[in-house]
């Protein structure tokens, strides 16, 4: 049944398809009777829960950053059976992102190309919009992650107030942090991923924590096009300062193994690559990763999951959870028990 709805919807425009479709899920989860329904249909029923950094997690199936941008839809994800959801990116000031059309399906390569260019309301309505929530929910076990970025018109030299902005404000309304600085999509931010700049951001928040009663996790995300030089020191620094962990991996701009005519793809234009494209690129990273630190970094593995058998693999190869995106954008919702169901 979804895959004759997903055909249908995929005649029209990607992200005005998203905002339709959540839209629809949300009017039929203030209905209790049919939230319950729905849950009764995906949500796993006999889910592992994994504790990791002090939090315990429902399952080890997420949603990875830029799903629901601005936390408005996630009494109808954890409807679905999500264990955590990501947000964000947030910003400190509110962004439009890159003009439109600028979401795209490929569909034979299973992939998505885009270049939303950090669209969100700002760390404030975020922020406050959190509180609200979990005031309604108090009785909520989903976990939910902060991802967040700079916004475009700050200069890098001054990226690192940009990101404590976000860290303070937000401290209290979610459970970890993940910084974003691998988007390919905002000019000049995966210049951040040098070493030094990311000691700089990093220690900065771990200083910020250190003032706070409690001890939030915070992860990196990383590009999957970093040069070996550049990932050993990712991973050095991360060991160095005891990172708690990092998530593998943000979307990819190489092009070289796409199906899709070159001229469809010419046409699409700038976007980073995500979905199937990216699978082996996330496992081999994970892997390498893993090996290096002998398992003592978490890993969130992400990219190219349209699988049980797939989410399987990226735990065999080092990570401790996984997140999903397009997968579930070409799966459905069904994706996240299958999953849970298969992972024992």
């Amino acid at each position: 049944m979804y895959y004759i709805i997903r055909n249908i919807l995929f005649l029209f425009d990607a992200e005005k398809v998203h905002h339709f479709t959540m839209g629809c899920l949300r009017l039929l989860c203030k209905i209790p009777l049919t939230r319950q329904l729905v849950a009764s249909v995906y949500q796993p029923k006999k889910a592992r829960p994994v504790s990791l950094w002090n939090l315990h997690f429902p399952n080890l199936v997420g949603l990875g950053a830029g799903f629901d941008k601005n936390a408005k839809y996630l009494t109808e994800l954890e409807a679905l059976g999500f264990g955590f959801v990501e947000i964000g990116t947030v910003t400190p000031q509110p962004q439009e992102g890159n003009p439109t059309p600028r979401l795209f399906r490929l569909p034979k390569d299973q992939a998505l190309i885009n270049r939303m260019g950090f669209n969100n309301d700002g760390v404030e309505i975020i922020n406050a919009r959190l509180h609200a929530w979990r005031v309604k929910n108090p009785g909520c076990k989903m976990i939910i992650g902060g991802n967040i970025g700079k916004n475009k018109i700050t200069a890098n030299e001054d990226a690192v107030k940009d990101y404590e902005i976000c860290y303070h404000t937000l401290y209290h309304a979610v459970d970890y942090f993940v910084v974003n600085v691998s988007s390919p999509n905002t000019p000049g931010l995966r210049e951040l991923q040098e070493k030094e700049s990311l000691r700089k951001i990093l220690t900065s928040l771990q200083h910020i924590r250190e003032q706070q009663s409690s001890k939030k996790p915070l992860l990196l995300k990383i590009a999957p096009d970093l040069t070996q030089e550049q990932l050993d020191d990712v991973i050095a620094l991360a060991e160095e300062i005891k990172l708690d962990g990092l998530v593998v991996a943000n979307t990819t701009i190489d092009r070289s193994e796409l199906r899709t005519s070159s001229r469809k793809i010419e046409k699409i234009g700038a976007g980073g690559v995500s979905g199937k494209p990216l699978q082996h690129k996330s496992n081999d990273l994970i892997t390498y990763i893993n090996q290096r630190t002998k398992g003592l970094i978490p890993i969130i593995g992400s990219g190219g999951i349209f699988s049980a058998k797939e989410a399987k693999n990226k735990i065999y190869y080092g990570a401790s959870l996984v997140q999903i995106w397009t997968g579930f954008v070409y799966e459905g919702p069904g994706l996240i028990k299958k999953i849970v169901n298969y992972i024992k």
